[in-house]
């Protein structure tokens, strides 16, 4: 999506910046997806967490933890190798990492809570790349390719928690190998 949308960033990105409706809108969205607000709510939850005595609650700040460290490990390589330019003739705008770490916060939400919490998180994850775009901070394809990072650092770390649990099992052949998942315990 990201690839198909890159043709228009110039246009989508102009409109977007200076939408003032736009900007009434996802105006809370630059700290929202900061990573003061994604690394520094994620060690809370787990710091909470431990401190109640609530596991449930650590575990999911846990993964929240991780889900940050991965996602801000793929989104630095990718910036510092693509290197492109912002729409405001910044560095480092491929892709978006406000959008991917709030991205990652949602995806892990959704894996541990449901829909239920995953809807209000994706909305806001949602109201970050809009803020990106109406900052003039990023392209479209960037905030679209980061909510791609996110989605995939959330879901990797949250592999076998939640309802949906995979079993992993290394397979092995001749002159090849690979990973076996199997869903287990789906309800």
């Amino acid at each position: 999506m990201s690839l198909a949308v890159h043709p228009q960033d110039v246009t989508l990105t102009a409109r977007a910046s200076g939408s003032q409706r736009l900007d009434t809108l996802v105006e809370p969205g630059e700290a929202l997806g900061g990573g003061v607000v994604q690394i520094g709510g994620a060690f809370a939850v787990y710091t909470l967490g431990r401190l109640t005595g609530r596991p449930r609650a650590a575990i999911v700040g846990a993964d929240l933890v991780r889900a940050q460290i991965v996602n801000a490990t793929l989104t630095q390589a990718i910036k510092l190798s693509v290197d492109r330019a912002r729409p405001d003739n910044g560095r480092f705008s491929f892709p978006s990492g406000h959008t991917s770490g709030a991205f990652a916060t949602a995806a892990v939400l959704r894996q541990h809570f449901g829909w239920k919490a995953a809807l209000p998180a994706y909305s806001l994850a949602v109201m970050v790349a809009g803020s990106r775009l109406q900052e003039n901070r990023h392209f479209a394809s960037d905030v679209i390719f980061g909510a791609a990072v996110g989605l995939v650092s959330g879901r990797a770390v949250t592999v076998g928690h939640g309802r949906g649990r995979f079993a992993v099992t290394p397979v092995a052949a001749p002159g090849a190998g690979g990973l076996s998942l199997t869903l287990v315990g789906a309800q």
